[in-house]
């Protein structure tokens, strides 16, 4: 493969994992959730790989929405993070759907009227302390969408602050009852929004009360479990569902070289050898996105063994003992996150060396390296 580092996403992986989600949530739609590049994976690539399978798109902001319909995606898209108020007639062209949470955004919409309707989606706040109306507020929101002309209620939602990080579900349960009552305070305003929506991944998996119209696949379409509570709770309750990684991340080796006991590696010479050591050079570092928190501790793949990074993982370099590796040579590839022969790297463990999470991994890949379709 040219070049000095790239992503493969599997399509049938990719599309297993739709597949997998999809069967078990029926009959609710889904929504592919490809925001900050598709969670890393490519907005593009993604997108188009699934759109066939999906009935909704989610991204965070106006201009991840516009390249999809730039690329001939028509299903409908929903906007789920903030969007500038002198471009939401850019939504009402483009149809796309966004987030509404401020009364400031109804008055624009009012004074800026146009051909196609403003669609909207009242996301309740019930217990994340973020983007959202309180309840309190609700009812004056909702009646001051209905005075404004041009605003279709397309639909509601709320989102669950500690759902996927504890096996304890009462939390969840109470968001969850504190978004009934708002549908509850909506119907009695006379406003059914036909579009329904608390569960991402881990909720959508675990609790079928929380489906209703759509559910909002993020990390779980390409792969990977949210955490390990939720993993834990699915083979509990018996709702497995097989997910597959669909990214594979790669670069090469660029040098071999013998280096003599004692040596220092790397800036700041925090790792010295303790023995005569053949280290390989690869040419990725954590300008893209090969985080520096690895340095000394990551792991990588090369020829089927594991190999240690040694020193500091510098901007666009990285250098690995490979002493117990025979054979590795100039231009051999590299897995960063993974699998090669037996052995396999998964973004959780990753995530797990730099104390984050695979999320995190995941959406920092720089975006500039090529994704690839493979099979």
């Amino acid at each position: 493969m040219s070049g000095k580092t790239w992503i493969e996403i599997s399509r049938s992986r990719l599309l297993g994992n739709v597949q997998a989600l999809s069967a078990h949530v029926a009959p609710s739609a889904v929504m592919a959730v490809v925001k900050s590049n598709a969670y890393g994976h490519g907005l593009e690539t993604v997108a188009l790989t699934v759109a066939r399978a999906v009935g909704w798109f989610g991204v965070d902001d106006i201009d991840e929405a516009l390249r999809l319909r730039e690329i001939g995606i028509l299903q409908p898209i929903l906007i789920l993070g903030y969007i500038p108020i002198e471009r939401l007639p850019e939504c009402a062209k483009h149809q796309l759907s966004f987030v509404a949470y401020d009364r400031r955004m109804l008055a624009y919409i009012g004074a800026h009227r146009t051909r196609r309707p403003y669609r909207i989606h009242i996301k309740i706040e019930t217990g994340t302390s973020r983007q959202g109306i309180e309840g309190i507020d609700l009812a004056a929101f909702a009646k001051q969408a209905l005075r404004t002309k041009g605003v279709m209620i397309e639909g509601v939602y709320t989102h669950f602050a500690n759902i996927e990080d504890t096996t304890d579900s009462s939390f969840a349960m109470h968001q969850l009852q504190r978004f009934r009552t708002a549908l509850e305070s909506l119907h009695m305003l006379g406003i059914e929004p036909p579009v329904r929506h608390t569960a991402s991944s881990a909720a959508a998996i675990l609790f079928p009360e929380t489906r209703y119209d759509v559910i909002r696949l993020g990390i779980a379409m390409y792969g990977h479990w949210p955490s390990k509570e939720t993993q834990v709770a699915a083979q509990t309750f018996k709702r497995r569902v097989p997910l597959t990684p669909a990214l594979s991340w790669k670069t090469v080796v660029a040098q071999v070289k013998e280096i003599p006991k004692g040596s220092s590696v790397s800036y700041g010479c925090t790792e010295t050898v303790g023995r005569r050591t053949r280290i390989a050079v690869l040419p990725i570092g954590y300008w893209d996105g090969f985080d520096r928190r690895l340095s000394s501790v990551g792991t990588l793949l090369i020829r089927g063994k594991r190999a240690k990074v040694l020193g500091r993982v510098c901007m666009n370099m990285t250098m690995a003992d490979v002493t117990d590796i025979p054979a590795v040579k100039a231009g051999d590839d590299v897995v960063i996150i993974g699998k090669q022969g037996r052995e396999e790297i998964r973004a959780e463990d990753v995530g797990s060396k730099i104390g984050s999470i695979q999320y995190e991994v995941l959406a920092r890949i720089n975006p500039r390296i090529p994704r690839r379709l493979v099979a």
